[in-house]
């Protein structure tokens, strides 16, 4: 009869090991969540650096050195985003005023009309003589409550998103931590994607490589396609809401623009000060707004984006709007402008590494077409 082998159990090193592994851990989440902002910004400056080597990339069979490149490209770019600036600040900058001063008179004339239509269904409910008939209404009330229901909404709105942007100092050093983790990216990339295959064994660092380099493709075709739609939408609203004789349309279309960078949520809310504008015209005006917003932002899906982008992010709609929402909340706007881009990047290696390698399905990936 064999002799039953003692069950190996846990040695005195292998739980200091194992602890030793959970604190680090615990210690490496609570490192990213304290620099949470600088992660997300640090990010951006990844996904700036990557659009920013396609054209350092076109320079340099020019003989451009790479460092000259990437300065030449982002100076030309800044300096042509000035001098448009200082062209059209002073119009804009009074149609950004005259928004900022026309939106509250739009929304007291909100509640003006749903004061009516209340007054006017509590009197027709109400029958003559009945007990309570002569009371007044409750709705002269009902302003009041929207009022303060939508400046609560406002405040936490502003207190959530903007947070970050509540200083000067603190948008300028943003920009400048991203302009320069995108200058360093773009000049010698293959620098960070080296010290990256260090992590992974030498058996698998082919297969990293070619999800990095996807991921590299995924995030640079979704930029360029976003800048690209930005320009177009700008531009567009402008026009449209020239066209139907919304006042301050310089300035909507530019926040229609801007806004566009973020997915789905982004055009709701260049939409809600835009037909706050109109309504100051009439509703007949707001409701050629919400016509022409929609119908501009269905020919962006449907003919604009896919043009653009045929082999580019993938994602439901339903889950990039749930992933935005999550980001919001726990990250603030940058969360907001980094979900879809991340999300995206998240997807690349799902895709390759258990669609494709554990389940064997056949995926599609960015740049295959075009090799």
């Amino acid at each position: 009869m064999a002799e039953a082998r003692p069950m190996a159990g846990w040695r005195s090193r292998d739980v200091l090991r194992a602890a030793t592994l959970v604190a680090g851990l615990v210690v490496a989440l609570w490192f990213l969540w304290a620099v949470r902002s600088v992660v997300c910004l640090a990010f951006l400056g990844v996904l700036f650096g990557l659009a920013l080597g396609t054209g350092v990339d076109r320079l340099e069979l020019w003989r451009v050195p790479r460092g000259v490149g990437a300065l030449l490209i982002v100076l030309v770019v800044l300096g042509l985003l000035a001098g448009l600036g200082a062209l059209a600040a002073p119009r804009i900058g009074e149609q950004l005023r005259e928004v900022r001063q026309r939106v509250p008179e739009a929304i007291d004339g909100i509640e003006r009309w749903i004061g009516r239509r209340q007054a006017g269904a509590v009197e027709m409910l109400e029958e003559p003589g009945r007990p309570g008939a002569d009371r007044p209404s409750a709705a002269p009330d009902a302003p009041v409550k929207i009022r303060e229901g939508l400046a609560q909404q406002a405040v936490k709105v502003g207190r959530n998103f903007f947070a970050f942007f509540s200083s000067t100092l603190a948008v300028l050093a943003s920009l400048i931590l991203v302009l320069a983790v995108a200058i360093y990216v773009a000049v010698d990339p293959g620098l960070y994607q080296a010290g990256l295959m260090h992590l992974f064994p030498h058996r698998s660092r082919k297969r990293a490589g070619e999800v990095l380099s996807a991921i590299a493709t995924t995030l640079r075709r979704w930029l360029l396609t976003q800048l690209i739609a930005m320009l177009v939408i700008g531009v567009v609203t402008t026009a449209a809401l020239m066209l139907i004789g919304v006042r301050a349309a310089v300035a909507l279309g530019i926040i229609a623009g801007v806004l566009e960078f973020i997915p789905y949520i982004g055009p709701i809310l260049s939409a809600v000060p835009a037909v706050a504008m109109a309504l100051l015209d009439g509703p007949e005006t707001a409701i050629w707004v919400v016509v022409a917003y929609t119908l501009i932002q269905q020919t962006e899906n449907h003919v604009l984006i896919p043009l653009l982008m045929k082999e580019g992010i993938e994602v439901p709609p339903v889950l990039t709007i749930l992933v935005q929402a999550a980001f919001a909340i726990v990250l603030g706007f940058l969360g907001l402008l980094v979900a879809v881009p991340l999300l995206g990047a998240l997807m690349v290696p799902v895709k390759m590494l258990y669609v494709e390698d554990v389940v064997g399905d056949d995926v599609s990936l960015p740049g295959e077409s075009a090799a």
